[in-house]
């Protein structure tokens, strides 16, 4: 089981893509630390009980802001807990940080969106991308000297302005000890203002996919993986041209849970208002083998318009491991596969 907590809306950069830029006028709610402790309680005991191995990851906002995350964190491990987290990176040249990550997670997936110049433009954060080198460098350093580790991934976002950037960026983490590498196309639900003139173009999709082979295997080269399923490829080229993509029946909750900083879980990042289960009705580690079925039932009884256009990066495939070079030329969708919709899409979440 794979559950992606938002434990914080709390950050301290400002990224003009996304909604929880530090610079934006809005509440800032943080997970209530005795109801997280609690919710890890369940999850672990979830884990003894039925004999499915979680893998907890931390999202934010930042989530090494959460005042939790250390004392969280060790007790998550001592619980039996895998432990996974994306940061922005900032807070990693403290040793104490890396070493609480290095000693203590499964993977560690750092939010990069370019090189030098684009990437400290977008994120407000002058001279970021050489803090990052340096401090990646050393996670990655000090993963060796130990012998083992966390998996360092770099996730980034696919804007009109950056994909053109992706090889030398790929070739870049590499030099860094970066083992694998995701990414997001930029979506316009947390910044409609900023989507129009910054989204993917089809022609951009197009010349991104066609590059893509070749990127991928330059990239194994250098011991770093390139990870997207077909599916993520499809998905990418539908919003692109506007296009709807459907799911019929994701097995809502059955692989993947999504906890957001008020503790309501649901079956994605987008389906919380609609499906969210909230606390009070979790409190059995038997309420929480039947979130599958209270999923699909509120499903059945009134489907949500996120569902019929699935941006759930675990559906779409995008931490599939198998290569993705077939169907990368033309539009890859069939009339079956896409139905014409708004162009301006829901918001991928900031973890990827």
């Amino acid at each position: 089981m794979i559950v992606v907590w938002r434990i914080t809306e709390r950050c301290n950069l400002a990224c003009p893509f996304c909604a929880y830029d530090r610079t934006l006028p809005r509440g800032r709610r943080t997970m209530d630390a005795t109801a997280a402790r609690g919710i890890v309680a369940r999850l672990a005991e979830y884990q003894e009980t039925t004999g499915d191995p979680v893998l907890l990851s931390w999202l934010g906002g930042e989530p090494l802001l959460w005042p939790e995350f250390e004392d969280l964190s060790r007790e998550a491990v001592a619980r039996g807990l895998r432990l996974s987290v994306t940061t922005n990176g900032t807070l990693l040249t403290r040793p104490a940080i890396r070493t609480l990550l290095g000693t203590l997670f499964a993977e560690v997936t750092v939010s990069v969106d370019g090189l030098a110049p684009t990437h400290d433009r977008l994120r407000g954060w002058p001279g970021g991308f050489d803090v990052l080198a340096k401090s990646v460098r050393a996670l990655a350093d000090e993963k060796r000297q130990r012998g083992q580790g966390p998996k360092l991934r770099v996730n980034t976002v696919l804007m009109h302005s950056t994909w053109r950037e992706f090889s030398a960026l790929c070739e870049a983490v590499a030099d860094w000890g970066v083992e694998e590498i995701t990414f997001n196309q930029l979506g316009g639900n947390d910044r409609p203002e900023f989507y129009p003139a910054h989204r993917l173009t089809p022609e951009d999709v197009e010349g991104w996919a066609a590059a893509l082979p070749g990127v991928r295997e330059r990239a194994r080269g250098r011991g770093l993986e390139v990870v997207g399923g077909d599916a993520y490829l499809r998905r990418l080229r539908a919003t692109s041209r506007g296009l709807a993509l459907p799911v019929e029946d994701c097995g809502p909750g059955e692989r993947f849970w999504f906890i957001d900083e008020r503790g309501r879980v649901a079956p994605c990042s987008f389906t919380v208002e609609g499906y969210g289960v909230p606390l009070a009705d979790l409190a059995s580690v038997e309420a929480w083998r039947e979130l599958p079925e209270r999923f699909s039932q509120a499903r059945a009884r009134r489907r949500l318009a996120s569902c019929a256009d699935c941006h759930s990066t675990q559906v779409c495939e995008k931490f599939a491991a198998r290569r993705a070079e077939s169907g990368v030329s033309g539009a890859g969708l069939t009339p079956e596969q896409a139905v014409p919709f708004p162009s301006v899409m829901v918001e991928p979440c900031p973890a990827g």
